[in-house]
């Protein structure tokens, strides 16, 4: 534990030495408002780096991570997801959102264990309710037969409820209406590389950007 903490520090020693110094008028700058022009909705998943992925520097993505890259669809009670939805998209004014779901993904694997998850980690259990509409859209196991195509197939179609539920968020739907918004689903695999986005004409996803 000592040593993991350890490497914290002399990262954080690093940027303030080397990293810091050379861009002080950049952060200066950031230190005085932010204005990104994209919400990226994705995994809280170690592996997902949003700023790796898309190469963007830092004011230029707001961020919201949660398991499964869920967002619960809108009530007045709601919290977290949607007061970040609503913060992005009504106070700071994004032009585009963008739900990023990944391979490998445990939160989508606990949708095809729900009992299971639900016994060992209750508040994971609840959570994940918010992507069961994607089990239901997934083909049956003799259309995909394969295990590994399944888990793909249920990680794309998550990334498409939650785009569904996104359009109940009050802030969304208004700033939709007024084509003042553009909603964007991807799934990112993480051994090759590659972001796959979804067509919404087709209710494909295909390799972005295209070659």
């Amino acid at each position: 534990m000592a040593n993991e903490l350890e490497r914290l520090a002399a990262g954080v020693r690093r940027f303030q030495e080397q990293v810091f110094p050379v861009r002080r008028a950049f952060f200066t700058r950031l230190a005085k408002r932010q204005s990104p022009e994209i919400l990226f909705i994705t995994c809280a998943d170690s592996r997902i780096v949003p700023a790796l992925i898309t190469m963007t520097k830092p004011g230029e993505l707001f961020v919201e991570r949660n398991p499964g890259n869920l967002v619960p669809p809108y009530v007045d009670a709601c919290v977290g997801e949607a007061a970040s939805v609503e913060y992005a998209v009504a106070e700071l004014g994004v032009d585009h959102v963008v739900v990023c779901g990944h391979t490998d993904c445990g939160a989508v694997k606990g949708l095809l264990a729900p009992e299971k998850i639900g016994a060992k980690l209750p508040a994971v259990g609840r959570w994940l309710a918010h992507g069961a509409e994607a089990i239901a859209r997934l083909p049956s196991e003799t259309e995909l037969p394969d295990a590994k195509a399944r888990l793909r197939r249920l990680a794309e179609l998550n990334v498409v409820v939650q785009l569904e539920h996104l359009r109940t968020h009050p802030s969304v739907a208004a700033r939709l209406a007024r084509n003042e918004l553009q909603l964007h689903g991807w799934v990112y695999d993480i051994g090759a590389g590659r972001v796959d986005a979804l067509d919404a004409s087709s209710g494909r996803f295909a390799p972005w950007p295209p070659r």
